[in-house]
């Protein structure tokens, strides 16, 4: 917990990169995981994930006006629920424009961005999945891809963004059993698809 936290949203408010780098630095990997998790393909083919979370962050900032401080664990919260808008808003400009981005490539992240995600990405996947970097993100995003929407939510929230299962069913609108019956089922299937893809 960090306690100036209120005073470095405050500069990073004020135009202070420094505070604006301190503030989202530790979250900034898990939300690129997130956003990864629920951008799905389209949107993935068409965005930069680092561009989307950026825009994530100044956006948090920019609308600061209407945010309560009670906590790191709400910033974070409210961080990741202001990229989840953002996600679907590029969702329905990009059906809307009817743009065909079945044939772009997506920007490939950076090693040093790959090994970051896969670190977020290893509260569910074995350590020595975690150890090739692009092409093993590529590997566990392709999976991820395959899962359920449902399946994917609940184990973003619950293993990217740390919320317990009681607040995931409160996001997700469903029982606190529904949610433990999500994640246990999309990380059974994720690990089918997995070793599926390995054994191929």
């Amino acid at each position: 917990m960090d306690p100036n936290l209120p005073e470095t949203i405050t500069a990073a408010r004020g135009g202070d990169q420094a505070a604006f780098d301190s503030l989202f630095a530790r979250n900034l990997p898990p939300l690129m995981a997130f956003i990864r998790m629920k951008a799905g393909g389209q949107i993935l083919a068409r965005e930069s994930v680092s561009d989307l979370a950026q825009s994530v962050c100044r956006e948090v900032l920019m609308d600061g006006e209407d945010f309560e401080y009670r906590g790191e664990t709400q910033f974070r919260n409210w961080l990741f629920l202001q990229a989840t808008r953002k996600v679907m808003d590029r969702g329905r400009y990009l059906k809307a424009a009817k743009r065909d981005v079945a044939q772009e490539v997506s920007a490939d992240e950076s090693n040093d961005e790959a090994q970051s995600l896969l670190e977020c990405y290893g509260t569910f996947c074995t350590p020595s999945r975690a150890a090739g970097a692009r092409e093993e993100l590529a590997r566990l995003e392709t999976a991820i891809a395959q899962l359920p929407e449902q399946q994917r939510d609940a184990i973003a929230s619950s293993r990217v963004l740390g919320l317990s299962y009681s607040e995931v069913a409160a996001r997700m609108g469903v029982t606190e059993s529904a949610v433990r019956g999500l994640v246990a089922r999309g990380l059974s299937r994720l690990s089918g698809i997995l070793e599926d893809a390995t054994s191929a």
